[in-house]
């Protein structure tokens, strides 16, 4: 059969089978076979050539709704391509919007004072810590994992960029090594127990670990995440968190119940949906700053 065959014959399955995008995952499962791009199996298929061996043996595993970065072993995250798998959780585009706010903090730390220390609270694959140690040259950047599943996906993603991977629990990391960073990122798990992700996709494939944040209201984890960011952080250091859509207003009442942040915002994605969470560790308010302040 020859290619372009083969794709119409796949994207009328994987629509049946309620895929959201059956062309684009197509193209995709074909490319990775021919070990091309997604642009070049649409030039192969306009030239008559046939189908890669393995094809429909791919895309019938795909209708079974088992996710195309497992089948592929491969997550695009900003500029990066993750190594993915089973056991770990499949970075979303939407955390590109955390990755930023980590990165252009860390420029301009490292801008002022010459050097930054982040910390990636639960990192997963690895995608957040990664970008940050690629596009903030010179920065120290460590990353925290307590999955045994996900850790070696995390060691392959993140360590080749310079990152400092550690096996822990985002609630312990560092013990007794407080106030050393000047940013703390993190994607915790944040559903709460009752919301099931709709997805066949994360319903079935990404781990518990990385989705249920605990508590009736999901947010144990992320309590557990600005608790351990106020240990970790120097005064002044920033802490951004992802959450939710909906969870926009009850970050914001954690940030304000601890009364030890400043400047707290909320941040939006490209959909439009608040996103995430950010806020800076009060100073300790100096005698003499206050004295200035209050001087004629």
């Amino acid at each position: 059969m020859d290619l372009e065959e083969a794709l119409r014959r796949a994207v009328a399955q994987l629509h049946d089978a309620g895929v959201p995008s059956p062309r684009a995952d197509a193209e995709l499962l074909a490319g990775h076979l021919l070990g091309v791009s997604r642009g070049r199996v649409a030039a192969l298929a306009l030239a008559g050539a046939p189908a890669p061996d393995g094809f429909a043996d791919l895309v019938a595993r795909r209708s079974t709704r088992i996710p195309l970065q497992h089948l592929t072993g491969v997550a695009y995250f900003r500029h990066l391509e993750l190594a993915v798998g089973p056991g770990v959780f499949i970075p979303r585009p939407e955390t590109e919007l955390l990755a930023q706010l980590a990165i252009d903090r860390a420029r301009a730390v490292l801008a002022e004072r010459g050097s930054v220390r982040v910390v990636d609270l639960g990192t997963g694959s690895g995608a957040v810590a990664a970008s940050v140690a690629s596009e903030v040259p010179g920065s120290e950047v460590h990353a925290v994992e307590l999955s045994e599943a996900a850790y070696p996906y995390a060691e392959r993603n993140t360590v080749p960029h310079g990152v400092r991977l550690h096996a822990g629990d985002l609630r312990t990391a560092f013990a007794g090594e407080d106030s050393r960073f000047d940013i703390v990122v993190s994607n915790p798990p944040y559903i709460p127990p009752g919301a099931i992700p709709r997805d066949p996709e994360v319903r079935e494939h990404d781990p518990d670990l990385a989705l249920y944040g605990g508590g009736p209201d999901g947010l144990d984890l992320p309590r557990a995440v600005i608790a351990t960011a106020e240990r970790l952080l120097l005064p002044g250091g920033f802490l951004a968190l992802e959450h939710a859509d909906v969870q926009g207003p009850a970050m914001l009442g954690l940030f304000a119940a601890s009364g030890r942040w400043r400047d707290v915002a909320g941040h939006r994605d490209l959909n439009d949906a608040d996103r995430a969470t950010s806020g800076y560790l009060a100073r300790d308010l100096d005698p003499l700053d206050d004295m200035e302040e209050w001087t004629p």
